[in-house]
């Protein structure tokens, strides 16, 4: 989910935004798209769970969309995802050791029911859209508000905020990229605290040879509370900067996201 995918060449930057690694990254199960016309497709699936292969539970998350695309150069998709990403069974995955003698080691993993497990619900807004102004500029925008309860009754915890993308194309070979963000983590269901992240990074991007290109990074991550490390044991500042430089190599046919 979200509109910064894993292939690092189809990204307008070199490193990953806040977003893209707290929307989950993978899911087991059906998607089906159904084209309404030239302008409006419908999406829907149904899946095992976040960052799930197997089973964890009875319940099956489910995501309905849309994607809307009134002219070539305009491109908006709107997600809402439902799921319950909390486990009803307790597995034993030492007992085939003997650390648990009674139960069967040969029939897969034992396990057995919580009980009254809780049964609190994910619910995820993602929505993003470009727009390609000309042939050489390129803007992006998404925002998202992602809660999560424990129980049914229980209060959710919450995180919502966005980020906004601007690419220039100098020459065919040099490029220039931009990319600003919010994210309000107040429950700490991304970060592991309560807090207001932000995050600006510039991209220059040289194309060595087709299939093979240079981005040269510069990053600077806030917090509102003291969050990132330093040089000294158990002090934390409020902000982060990165500098990098990537290699990108690709071969074969394959364009555009997976």
């Amino acid at each position: 989910m979200g509109i910064e995918g894993n292939y690092t060449k189809d990204q307008i930057n070199y490193s990953r935004s806040f977003w893209f690694d707290y929307l989950p990254f993978y899911h087991m199960g059906v998607r089906v798209n159904y084209k309404v016309n030239d302008v409006l497709g419908l999406n829907y699936w149904v899946t095992n769970g976040t960052q799930q292969t197997e089973p964890f539970n009875g319940y099956k998350d489910q995501l309905f969309g849309f994607n809307l695309q009134p002219r070539k150069s305009v491109n908006w998709t709107v997600n809402y995802y439902l799921g319950q990403e909390h486990p009803d069974v307790t597995f034993f995955p030492n007992a085939a050791t003997g650390s648990l003698p009674g139960l069967p080691t040969l029939q897969g993993v034992p396990f057995e029911p919580i009980p009254s497990p809780p049964t609190g619900h994910l619910n995820i807004i993602d929505t993003y859209a470009t727009l390609q102004a000309s042939p050489k500029v390129e803007f992006a925008f998404e925002g998202d508000y992602v809660n999560q309860r424990l129980y049914t009754n229980s209060l959710p915890g919450y995180t919502y905020g966005g980020a906004g993308y601007a690419r220039y194309q100098i020459a065919p070979k040099l490029a220039l990229a931009w990319r600003a963000e919010y994210m309000a983590d107040h429950a700490g269901l991304f970060s592991g605290a309560a807090q207001v992240l932000r995050e600006t990074t510039f991209t220059t991007e040289y194309k060595l040879a087709e299939g093979f290109l240079t981005r040269f990074e510069w990053r600077r991550d806030f917090s509102n509370h003291p969050y990132f490390l330093t040089d000294t044991l158990g002090l934390l500042k409020k902000e982060q900067n990165t500098a990098a430089v990537g290699l990108v190599w690709w071969f074969g046919a394959k364009e555009g996201a997976w």
